[in-house]
C-alpha cells in the first residue's frame, strides 16, 4: 500500500534537550532545547521519498516488524548491504540486498527464510532504499 504524492506540510513538535531515563527519572531540569519537525528527520528528498507499511515477518532481525511504516527513499543507490523494496515478479517485498560470491541475493532478516538468488529471468524492479521505520509501541 502507498500513499499518494502530496506536498509535506510542516509539524514543529518540541524536542527536549535532557535526554530519558530508562530506569529512574533523572534530576535534570527538563527543557525544550529546540522543535523538530519529523518531515525533517525521516524525509530528505520529498520528491523521491513515498512510504509504505510493512507486513509479514521476514525481516524482524532488521527491526521491521508487521504494520511498521517504511520511509523509501527512490533517489538513493540499491547497492549490497542496503534493504530495499522491490517488485519481484509483481509482488512487493522488502528486503536486504545483498552481493555474495558474484551473486546477487535478496536476504531476509529472519533465519527461518532463505536467500533468494537472482538471476536475469526474474522480473525484478527496485522501488527505492529504506532509510526508516517508523515503530508504534
Amino acid at each position: 500500500m502507498l500513499t499518494p504524492k502530496r506536498p509535506l506540510s510542516a509539524c514543529r513538535l518540541p524536542l527536549f534537550a535532557s535526554k530519558v531515563s530508562a530506569g529512574f527519572p533523572s534530576p535534570a531540569a527538563d527543557y525544550v532545547d529546540k522543535t523538530l519537525d519529523l518531515n525533517e528527520l525521516l524525509v530528505q528528498k520529498p520528491a523521491a521519498t513515498f512510504f509504505v507499511r510493512a507486513q509479514g515477518d521476514s525481516m524482524l532481525g532488521a527491526g521491521i516488524h508487521p504494520n511498521d511504516i517504511l520511509v523509501v527513499d527512490r533517489s538513493i543507490e540499491p547497492v549490497s548491504g542496503k534493504i530495499v523494496i522491490c517488485a519481484l515478479n509483481g509482488e512487493l517485498t522488502v528486503k536486504r540486498l545483498v552481493l555474495e560470491d558474484e551473486q546477487w541475493k535478496l536476504r531476509a532478516e529472519n533465519p527461518v527464510y532463505p536467500d533468494f538468488p537472482l538471476h536475469d529471468e526474474l522480473e525484478l524492479v527496485v522501488w527505492g532504499v529504506v532509510t526508516n521505520v517508523i515503530h508504534a509501541v
